[in-house]
Formats: C-alpha cells, structure tokens, sequence
C-alpha cells in the first residue's frame, strides 16, 4: 500500500512538472490561432472559446516581405545544421584522442575545453566582432556557423570523451592484436559503439545553434536567423505573428530530435563529464 502511493505521489509530482514546463508552449500554440480579437480582449481571458484561424501563420509564411519568416528559417536549419557537423567533426576524433591517447598536456587540454563553457559569449563578443569583419566573415553564413561551432566544440569534445570512456580497453586491444591500425579501431570499432552519444550530442549542439540569439544579432545585419527574426516583431500589436514564427520555429526542431530518437534516448544514458 505504501509504495502505492509513494508511486501515485512521484507521478503526480511528474505530472506537475511537465505541466508546468509544457503550459507556455500551449498558451504560445493557443495565441498563433487565435483571431486579434481574442488575444488583445482587455474584459477577460480568453482560453477555448474562439473559432481557430491560421491567418498569424499565413501571414508570417506568405504574407507582406516585413512579416515573411521563410529566409529565416532557411538560414536558421542552414546555420544549425552545418554547426552541428562541424563541431561533431571536431569534437568525435577529438573526444577519442582524449580518451583513448596519453599526451603531456592532455588535462590542461580538458581543463582549457571545462573552462571554456564558464565564458560567456558576450564576454568575447565585441572581440569577436572585430576578428570576424577583418577577416570578412561577419554577415555570412560561415561566419556564423563557425562562431557557433567554436561555442559548441568544447562541450561536444568532453560529451564525446565521456561515450568513449565508457567502451572497455579491451576492445581497442583486441583489434590491434588482429592487425588494425588505430583509425581503424576509431572507425570500426569505437564510432559504431558511440553512435548514441553522437546523436546526444549533435542534439544539444543543435538545439542550442537553433536558439542561440546574441552572436547571431552582433555578427549579421542582413542574415536574420529565427530568434533574431522573433525579436524584431512589435511585442505590444504583433503577440500574434510572435506566436506563430515561435510555433513555426519549434518544428525543424522536434522534426531532427525524431530522426535521431533511435540512437538518443541510449546516448543519453551513456559515461558521465569525467577526466
């Protein structure tokens, strides 16, 4: 009886939590369809009682070129996307070479990479600035791929060190003894074993690419990506349009978790930040 309701109490609690995680993105859902009157009605709230429109996403989609999200989300999936692959091309070799190799330096190396993720980015922003216009990359696609995957690459690299700590030496040894070289150990035997971690990974350098707001506002004047794109809407007259590219802006998202579900959940589980 008495772990009845120990069970009923943890998942009420469980309940609650996600409820109160889950209550702003149905509220911003409710507002991208509501019609204006509905949203601004100074009298009373209004949650269920209004007839559904898709007007805010038409105009946000196909509507006048001041309100269009569609460069923005194609810049946005653009950015993130080759962040991601960039920092996991750093961070995989990288990860393994700190776990699996002894070098002088090699925890100055991970202490440096730990250390990183205390800086914060407006700290190295105006620097940063100045570096990316003398060398032409502000205001382009690259420039800010790479200043996400620079952000990105520390954390990958100790995530990815920790999936690798976690596979047994003896795999490594069994396959030199039967004549692999070490790319090929990384290759054929280490990287297939770490695909979850990899897809843990190039999910939370994803998400944060997706949403990240201050470098992509300093480095681009041209190239808006999608929080950017939210900003730039009239917080007081368009709640609407707002809510809409929000809601627009969760699917590619969601959309990229799901291809990458099968090996995630796994690679959530695996090694802990450790060194």
């Amino acid at each position: 009886m008495r772990f009845k309701i120990i069970t009923c109490l943890r998942y009420t609690a469980a309940g609650f939590v996600v409820s109160v995680f889950m209550f702003p993105i149905l509220w911003f859902g409710l507002t991208a369809i509501k019609p204006r009157w509905a949203i601004f009605n100074k009298d009373q709230v209004v949650w269920f009682d209004f007839a559904p429109t898709l007007d805010s996403f038409s105009t946000v989609w196909f509507g006048p070129a001041v309100f269009q999200i569609r460069d923005s989300m194609l810049s946005s999936i653009f950015v993130a996307t080759g962040s991601t692959f960039l920092a996991l091309v750093i961070a995989v070799p990288a990860g393994f070479g700190l776990s699996r190799l002894c070098f002088r330096g090699r925890r100055w190396v991970l202490a440096g990479a730990l250390a990183q993720r205390f800086l914060p980015p407006i700290a190295i922003i105006i620097p940063l600035f100045l570096i990316f216009h003398h060398y032409g990359l502000r205001d382009t696609h690259a420039g800010v791929i790479l200043a996400h995957a620079v952000i990105n690459s520390p954390l990958a690299v100790l995530l990815m060190k920790s999936f690798f700590d976690d596979i047994p030496g003896e795999i490594d040894s069994m396959g030199i003894i039967d004549g692999a070289t070490r790319f090929q150990v990384f290759w054929h035997l280490l990287l297939p074993t770490v695909r979850g971690g990899v897809a843990a990974t190039a999910v939370l350098c994803f998400i944060f690419s997706w949403t990240e707001f201050l470098l992509s506002l300093f480095l681009t004047s041209s190239i808006r990506t999608m929080p950017v794109r939210i900003a730039l809407f009239d917080a007081g007259s368009q709640v609407n349009l707002i809510a809409a590219t929000g809601m627009s802006a969760i699917i590619p998202g969601f959309l990229f978790i799901l291809l990458v579900q099968r090996y995630l959940v796994r690679g959530l589980t695996m090694g802990a930040l450790k060194y």
